[in-house]
């Protein structure tokens, strides 16, 4: 069901024991979104686990609240209500999914959403889904404390590339003046997510020596295997080389896991990107989307390239 921004209010509101989740791979974004709404929702005194199919990155871990995020357990729990955030497909929450017994409220700004849930708030023309967060606090009259700023500032910093990226609005800069008003400190969040450990930088050069340009150089990629991810907490930013590169178009990563699975990142400068990322069963923004396949690097890089060349073929004059 198509709910207003009233609607999932009330629907909050009526319900006491609620899970929240979002995206595995997660960024910014989803945690902190997930971080300031489970403020509010501790503060009315509802009973609100935080649950997340994957590890929190070091460079998030500033955000107040991490530390009481949970991995899904063995068994089924349950509750009235399980949120959904940032997530436009019900495979991205992962294991969550298979050990929650509860309706869902997917709340999402991705233009690629398919409308999993039982209910759904989904603003396509919102940054990022902080921006979402914040006009739902906003609509309830909250009382924003810095914690909550911190993680909204955080969610919508990041997901419109610190206000470089084309979906930075006018909505988009007048919200995080705002969390400055209520306490966030922009230059003390920069400094968290821009400090990395030593091996990360090291590690970043060997990725590098993995880019390789397609397509008459339009479309560039690099790729990270399962010893190399082993010293790395984080890729974020990684694609942002190949991506700034003169005459590359789509620029996408490659992660192989250990476990056999690849996920595929891909960035653009004037591609939709989520289109190609949609065709691998994934989904995401026009100029930033993912998804995760099953299979041998070697065929993997192949069909995806072969995706990739064809939608810019396509639309080529």
């Amino acid at each position: 069901m198509d709910f207003s921004l009233q609607q999932t209010a009330k629907l909050l509101q009526s319900s006491n024991t609620i899970i929240l989740t979002a995206h595995v791979q997660p960024d910014g974004d989803c945690l902190g979104s997930m971080l300031a709404l489970n403020h509010y929702l501790v503060s009315i005194g509802k009973n609100v686990r935080m649950v997340l199919d994957d590890d929190v990155p070091a460079l998030y871990q500033f955000l107040p609240g991490h530390q009481a995020i949970l991995k899904p357990t063995t068994t089924v729990m349950s509750a009235d209500l399980l949120i959904v955030l940032d997530a436009s497909d019900i495979e991205r929450i992962g294991k969550v999914k298979e050990h929650v017994d509860a309706p869902i409220l997917n709340i999402d700004h991705h233009v690629s959403n398919t409308k999993f849930a039982d209910y759904w708030y989904i603003d396509k023309h919102s940054a990022a889904t902080g921006e979402i967060i914040f006009q739902l606090l906003n609509l309830l009259k909250v009382n924003i404390t810095v914690d909550m700023a911190t993680c909204l500032y955080t969610a919508i910093a990041t997901d419109c590339g610190f206000f470089r990226y084309a979906n930075t609005s006018v909505q988009t800069m007048r919200f995080a003046a705002d969390l400055m008003e209520y306490g966030a400190v922009p230059h003390v969040i920069s400094e968290y997510m821009e400090t990395k450990p030593l091996e990360s930088i090291l590690t970043l050069s060997k990725v590098l020596e993995t880019l390789e340009l397609h397509h008459n150089g339009k479309i560039a990629t690099i790729t990270i295997l399962p010893d190399t991810l082993n010293n790395l907490d984080s890729t974020e930013g990684f694609i942002n080389y190949p991506r700034v590169i003169e005459g590359v178009e789509i620029a996408i990563m490659f992660k192989v896991m250990s476990e056999g699975m690849i996920r595929i990142s891909f960035r653009s400068k004037s591609a939709d990107v989520s289109k190609l990322a949609l065709a691998f069963g994934g989904g995401g923004h026009a100029r930033a989307a993912g998804c995760a396949i099953m299979g041998r690097i070697d065929d993997v890089t192949k069909e995806v390239l072969d995706v990739a060349t064809k939608q810019l073929t396509e639309v080529a004059p």
